[in-house]
C-alpha cells in the first residue's frame, strides 16, 4: 500500500475527506496535512512497539586520538552496537554499553588512555556555547590513538507520507491503516463501539507484526539482550 493508496482508504473507512480547518488564529490545516497527522502518530506508536530490521542503520566515523567523546548521528534515536577497530583496517572490537557513573568512576581523568572498551549516551553536544539537539557517547577509556568506529542504531525511517512507499506500507499495511484510523476517529471524536473496533483490528495486526519483527526475524540473534519473542 503506497501513501495515496492509504489516504484514500483512511477516507474511504472514516466517510470524511476531512475538509480545511480555520483556526483561532485564523491560520488553516488542510485536508492532507490532517491525514499526514495521523498516519504519522500512527507509524511512531508501530515503530515504538515492533523492532523491525527496517529500523536499523549503521554508519561509520572515526574517533580522534585522545577526544573520549563521539557524535551521535542526527537521526539517532537508540544503540543497538557500537564497535572500534584499528584506523586503516583490523579486528572489530565490541564496547559494552554501561552509563556515565561506570565510565567516569572507573577512568576519573582524561589521561586514562588506551583501546576504548565501553561507552555510554552521555547527551547533548555543545557548539561554540549552545546546546545542540544532537547527543553524543562518551568512550572509556579515552582513545590512544585514532581509531575506526561503526555504530549499529534505531532510528525512524522516513515516513510514508513523504516517501510515497515504504517497507511498513509494502509488507505490513493492515498495521499501518488500522493504526491511522485510530488516530482519526480519536481527532473526529467518533462513536465509541468503532473506535474500540478499529482499536482491536490495530492491535491484532500489530500481534501479528510483533510475530514477524520480534520473533521470526531474531531467532538466531546473537546477542540475547535484545527482545526476541517466542515463535511457535
Amino acid at each position: 500500500m503506497n501513501y495515496s493508496e492509504l489516504s484514500s482508504a483512511i477516507q474511504t473507512y472514516t466517510e470524511n475527506n476531512f475538509p480545511t480547518i480555520t483556526l483561532a488564529d485564523s491560520s488553516t490545516v488542510s485536508s492532507t496535512a490532517q491525514i499526514n497527522r495521523f498516519i504519522q502518530q500512527a507509524e511512531q506508536r508501530i515503530y515504538n512497539t515492533v523492532q523491525f530490521p527496517s529500523l536499523r542503520k549503521n554508519v561509520t566515523g572515526t574517533i580522534t586520538s585522545s577526544n573520549k567523546y563521539l557524535s551521535c548521528p542526527e537521526d539517532f534515536l537508540a544503540p543497538y552496537s557500537l564497535a572500534v577497530y584499528p584506523y586503516g583496517g583490523g579486528d572489530y572490537i565490541f564496547l559494552l554499553n554501561k552509563d556515565v557513573n561506570f565510565i567516569r568512576e572507573a577512568y576519573p581523568g582524561p589521561t586514562s588512555t588506551g583501546t576504548p572498551k565501553y561507552y555510554a549516551l552521555f547527551g547533548p553536544t555543545v557548539s561554540s556555547g549552545a546546546i545542540s539537539n544532537e547527543l553524543s557517547f562518551i568512550l572509556g577509556p579515552t582513545p590512544d590513538a585514532t581509531y575506526s568506529a561503526e555504530l549499529h542504531y534505531y532510528y525512524y525511517p522516513e515516513s510514508i507520507t513523504t516517501a510515497s512507499t515504504t517497507w511498513l506500507g509494502d509488507n505490513f499495511d493492515t498495521v499501518l491503516l488500522y493504526g491511522s484510523l485510530v488516530e482519526a476517529y480519536t481527532f473526529m471524536k467518533g462513536e465509541a463501539d468503532l473506535i474500540q473496533l478499529y482499536d482491536a483490528k490495530y492491535k491484532e495486526a500489530l500481534g501479528l507484526a510483533k510475530r514477524l519483527g520480534d520473533g521470526m526475524e531474531r531467532q538466531d540473534a546473537y546477542r540475547s539482550g535484545q527482545y526476541r519473542q517466542a515463535v511457535t
